[in-house]
């Protein structure tokens, strides 16, 4: 068997753009009779290392009801470039901010996709913000701290028409949770432990 007709396979079979449908669907049958189980707490902790380094690590979520793990730790670098006095440990928290909505209308993407049957062949984004440190670094009152805008460009292929792409890219910015976020205002709440 041809790496192509595995592809083909796999696409006629309960996997499509490598999306298990069968599990896609089930998910959402089990929610529709439990909605409970759909109530989700992710987590995230990080420590400071040194200067505008620090280390996150993604480990433990609440799901389902109960506490669960990721089969896999993940731990992820943050730190300015030189330039912003840092030593570029890794990308900078804002720019994570531009991963995770990529990640997220991608991830919606390739769900949708499968979904409807769409076989998809490339799908590439572009993420970029525009920001003004003049607000971050106290400078100018006027400025606003973060983004000013984001943009994000998609390039995306399969078999269905480029309407019906462009709809499936429409209908995973409807459902993306990171959009959510970035554009309505979301609660958050800062606790500080002192010694």
């Amino acid at each position: 068997m041809t790496t192509t007709d595995m592809t083909v396979t796999e696409f006629d079979g309960p996997m499509r753009n490598g999306v298990d449908t069968a599990a896609l669907f089930a998910t959402l049958d089990a929610v529709k009779q439990a909605p409970e189980a759909a109530r989700f707490q992710f987590r995230a902790h990080n420590e400071w290392v040194s200067g505008t380094h620090n280390r996150t690590t993604i480990a433990d979520y609440f799901g389902v009801g109960e506490e669960r793990s990721h089969e896999h730790t993940f731990v992820f670098d943050a730190d300015h470039p030189a330039v912003l006095v840092g030593r570029d440990h890794g990308p900078t928290p804002v720019e994570f901010v531009l991963h995770a909505l990529a990640a997220c209308l991608t991830v919606g993407l390739a769900n949708i996709a499968a979904s409807r049957r769409i076989r998809l062949t490339e799908v590439r984004a572009t993420v970029t913000g525009d920001i003004d440190l003049n607000g971050i670094l106290g400078l100018n009152p006027d400025v606003r701290n973060g983004y000013e805008r984001i943009t994000v460009r998609f390039t995306v292929r399969g078999d269905a028409p480029a309407e019906k792409l462009r709809e499936i890219v429409e209908q995973s910015r409807a459902r993306s949770a990171v959009y959510d976020i970035i554009t309505n205002r979301v609660p958050v709440t800062i606790e500080v432990d002192t010694l």
